[in-house]
């Protein structure tokens, strides 16, 4: 069984995210969304919105779950018996510092990163400018799926 971790913050899931997780389903057996906890980084969205907006957004693709961590990912890979940790990458900024993750990860447990391009349509979104759009009142649902709602 083919089984890949998605590991971020997704604060919150953009199009780029989305994107990446539709195209690598046909990849993979099943895919985990794991949302990291990193207790040095201040979230705009909650855990639990955060968890929701995921769980709403592949609500009908049933090979696609989602998970909270703390922790390495390549030990949260051996608890949930992961062969694969799947990232996007947007530029070749990206892709010097997925890369050095990826050699320290394969050192330390064998487990193979699988890096999927991210659409042309989507590159240029990130959860941080995102974040700056939602912050100063732009139409940020043009860069998110729809369950992203925030209440006003």
């Amino acid at each position: 069984m083919k089984k890949a971790i998605f590991p971020g913050s997704f604060d919150p899931i953009t199009l780029g995210h989305y994107d990446i997780i539709k195209r690598s389903i046909p990849l993979f057996d099943e895919i985990i969304v794991a949302i990291g906890i990193n207790a040095e980084k201040k979230y705009m969205f909650s855990l639990e919105d955060r968890k929701r907006f995921i769980e709403e957004a592949f609500a009908d693709e049933p090979t696609v779950s989602v998970v909270v961590y703390e922790g390495l990912t390549i030990e949260l890979c051996h608890k949930l018996n992961a062969n694969f940790i799947l990232r996007g990458l947007r530029n070749p900024a990206d892709f010097e510092f997925e890369k050095a993750i990826a050699h320290t990860n394969r050192l330390l447990s064998k487990i193979e990163t699988v890096f999927l391009l991210t659409a042309a349509k989507t590159s240029y979104i990130s959860s941080s400018i995102v974040r700056d759009v939602i912050r100063n009142g732009g139409d940020y649902t043009v860069l998110v799926p729809d369950s992203v709602r925030i209440m006003d």
